[in-house]
């Protein structure tokens, strides 16, 4: 019922502008539930979950109030979350200490005369300061295996939502001239990169409730049907990043689970025969009505097929340009945001923002930055490490999201930070 209220949400925004209103009514709605019952059932975790899966869609269907809004929420419901709830101290020092260092690289902000000083440290650092102040919540914070179901299940709806929208937006498939760039025209009209990545991590659910058997509808084809369809409207995009993250995660997850299972090689064969059967059917398909575009896209080819120079698409420029900033300036960085108008004074060929989070924070914060950047690599693996292979199945995987997100989309969204919170949680059986 969920799934269908959510579908036909899809339908209604994409002819009524009513975005808006359910943006504010899920703040409201989040706002009121933490408050009445003081977050003893783990309200922050399913609000900010919903908030993850709707964001995208609220972007671009023009739901948000500041272009920022799905992080703000994000950041506001997780401080409501903090007021009511004990937090570890340990991880209050290290992530405290993390946004301290971040923080300390708009002294050296300097915008161009016209540019907003405030629009740039937004743009850059509300996303990784969402970050910290989720990581301060999640982490070794104890979820029950069906709470944690509740909250993969509540982070998918709105996702049924986007894909509807998404299907009534795009134009006839056969009218539309494919190449091998990233897609607008299948994306909803917004930016194919955050949209593949809400849709692959969409997909990565679907994949993982198949796994361990939890039936969304009443029959096991159906939301195998789903999932094919979102794999489908993933590589539409035309967008490889969200798509091969979602691919290495649930790679990751099935191995451990695989090993905590116990399952015979025969029945893991059988596994791999099936998935790689639909994926096949799915590629081949997509490649049909793409006529054979998606093939040059996944391998770095142009439209005619000629093996292309920059299959990064231009980011491999900027790395090059973030390492001579950050020889430039080692200790502090060149300050938050100045990257971009760096490349646009200097004239460089690429002027983009940086796509690479990793990028961002040697160029842009220098030392500070690198240190920041262990302390999130360290943490997250050391709570993995003592787990066992059930929970590692979980936090390993969104511990990769993470990463994988960061390197290819920065952090436009608020996504990242939410599955990187994820990796330092606790699922626990729900005796406990």
């Amino acid at each position: 019922m969920f799934i269908s209220i959510h579908i036909f949400i899809g339908v209604l925004v994409t002819f009524l502008p009513i975005s808006k209103a359910l943006m504010l009514f899920v703040l409201i709605f989040g706002i009121v539930t933490i408050y009445k019952n003081k977050n003893k059932n783990k309200e922050v975790f399913y609000i900010v979950g919903y908030i993850i899966g709707v964001e995208v869609f609220l972007r671009m269907t023009g739901g948000t109030f500041l272009y920022e809004t799905g992080k703000y929420s994000v950041l506001l419901f997780t401080i409501l979350g903090l007021l009511f709830d004990k937090i570890n101290e340990k991880s209050s020092i290290f992530f405290l200490f993390y946004i301290l260092l971040l923080l300390i690289g708009i002294v050296f902000t300097q915008t161009p005369p016209g540019e907003s000083i405030r629009k740039a440290v937004a743009f850059n650092l509300s996303g990784p300061i969402t970050l910290g102040f989720f990581a301060i919540y999640c982490y070794k914070r104890k979820i029950t295996i069906t709470q944690f179901k509740n909250l993969l299940f509540i982070c998918l709806l709105p996702m049924f939502s986007m894909i509807s929208y998404i299907y009534f937006r795009t134009p006839s498939l056969e009218e539309l001239v494919f190449s091998t760039s990233s897609n607008f025209d299948t994306s909803g009209g917004f930016g194919p990169n955050q949209v593949a990545t809400i849709i692959g991590f969409g997909g990565f659910i679907l994949a993982v409730f198949l796994f361990i058997r939890i039936n969304l509808s009443l029959y096991i084809f159906i939301d195998a049907i789903f999932l094919a369809y979102f794999i489908y409207r993933g590589l539409l995009t035309f967008s490889r990043g969200g798509m091969i993250t979602a691919a290495f995660a649930f790679l990751i997850f099935a191995f451990f689970m695989f090993s905590y299972q116990k399952i015979t090689i025969i029945k893991i064969s059988k596994y791999v025969f099936v998935t790689f059967v639909l994926f096949l059917g799915i590629w081949l398909y997509t490649s049909n009505i793409t006529g054979g575009m998606i093939d040059n896209r996944y391998a770095g080819k142009n439209a005619t097929g000629v093996k292309k120079n920059d299959v990064t698409a231009g980011r491999g420029d900027i790395i090059d340009m973030q390492l001579e900033s950050f020889y430039e300036s080692p200790i502090f960085g060149i300050g938050v945001g100045n990257g971009k108008y760096k490349r646009i004074e200097t004239g460089k060929r690429v002027t983009a923002a940086s796509h690479n989070e990793i990028g961002r924070l040697i160029e842009e914060h220098g030392m500070l930055g690198i240190i920041a950047l262990f302390i999130l690599l360290i943490v997250p693996l050391e709570n993995i490490y003592f787990s066992n292979n059930y929970q590692r199945a979980f936090l390993s995987a969104f511990f990769v999201f993470w990463f994988l997100t960061i390197n290819h989309s920065a952090m436009r969204i608020a996504f990242p930070a939410f599955v990187y919170g994820l990796s330092l949680i606790k699922i626990v059986p729900d005796e406990e």
